[in-house]
């Protein structure tokens, strides 16, 4: 790492969080760091009264506050960035809390060229003993956690909750899907991405912070919404034959109304594009982390 501070900018999609987002953000400022941080907030919509705090807020001058109309998680971490002051870049939930150094030990491997993009284990706040590191996919693309690994390993799948990268590696990659118009996928679409584009993913196992893990999602979650998301990463980075998998895990639906739609919102114009920028293929990838889809 150079001898200058790091500055990183994290970024915090919240919708309907509560008490959440106070508790998230005393915890990024408590805890200990030689790191220059500021805190972009990206309100999606909420309706309850969660940053009403904000204006009394002991660190305020190093918060963000920015105001979104129901976009989504995905569209709603890329306003966040465009926020986004430092060179480099932490997404996280807002529903999290933070140990010492934290941010230092994850930003320290993509500075020094170790890595591209990295997260750290993710405990449970309700139960820290129960911790994942990095994820990977099923033979149905369902999320499964990684085992510990002893140093900085690489993962197939960065887990949304947080994700360490550099703005212009952020950049580069076109963020966060912006055609997702709901919550699902996000984090796979993004970390398949890097990956397509000659990028690497790493988890910290070294590195633990806190999430917590809700009864209620705050975004309206539906079959359709997820489904969409499915075909829509499918068409822009899988190859034909994974694509026709992909809609025979549409069993909640009309799985042809769903591709007709996809299809309509233009995303083989996007395919071509992202084709245009891959280093290596998704069976290349997919054969790398045993992912057998």
């Amino acid at each position: 790492m150079s001898r200058h501070i790091p500055k990183v900018s994290v970024v915090f999609p919240v919708k309907n969080e509560g008490k959440n987002v106070k508790m998230t953000l005393d915890s990024l400022f408590s805890v200990k760091t030689n790191v220059e941080v500021e805190a972009i907030l990206v309100d999606d919509a909420s309706t309850d009264d969660g940053f009403a705090f904000l204006s009394t807020y002991e660190h305020k001058q190093k918060v963000t506050y920015v105001r979104a109309e129901g976009v989504g998680p995905s569209v709603a971490r890329n306003l966040g960035a465009d926020a986004a002051n430092y060179p480099y870049i932490a997404f996280c939930d807002a529903h999290m809390t933070f140990e010492n150094f934290w941010l230092d030990r994850l930003v320290y491997p993509v500075a020094s060229g170790v890595t591209d993009a990295v997260c750290p284990a993710i405990g449970s706040l309700e139960d820290p003993s129960i911790v994942g590191y990095g994820q990977s996919l099923t033979p149905s693309l369902k999320i499964k956690w990684n085992p510990r690994g002893r140093a900085l390993f690489e993962t197939a799948i960065l887990p949304g909750a947080c994700i360490v990268m550099k703005k212009e590696t952020f950049d580069d990659i076109g963020g966060f899907e912006p055609g997702f118009y709901s919550w699902g996928h996000e984090d796979v679409e993004i970390s398949i991405k890097l990956w397509l584009f000659g990028y690497r993913c790493h988890c910290d196992p070294t590195v633990t912070i806190l999430h917590l893990f809700r009864t209620a999602h705050p975004y309206n979650v539906n079959y359709e919404g997820i489904y969409y998301n499915l075909m829509r990463m499918a068409y822009l980075h899988f190859d034909d034959a994974r694509i026709e998998r992909a809609k025979s895990l549409i069993v909640h639906g009309s799985p042809i109304k769903i591709d007709r739609r996809v299809l309509q919102d233009g995303v083989l114009k996007k395919r071509t594009e992202y084709m245009k920028k891959r280093k290596t293929s998704i069976e290349t990838l997919f054969k790398k982390f045993s992912i057998y889809f």
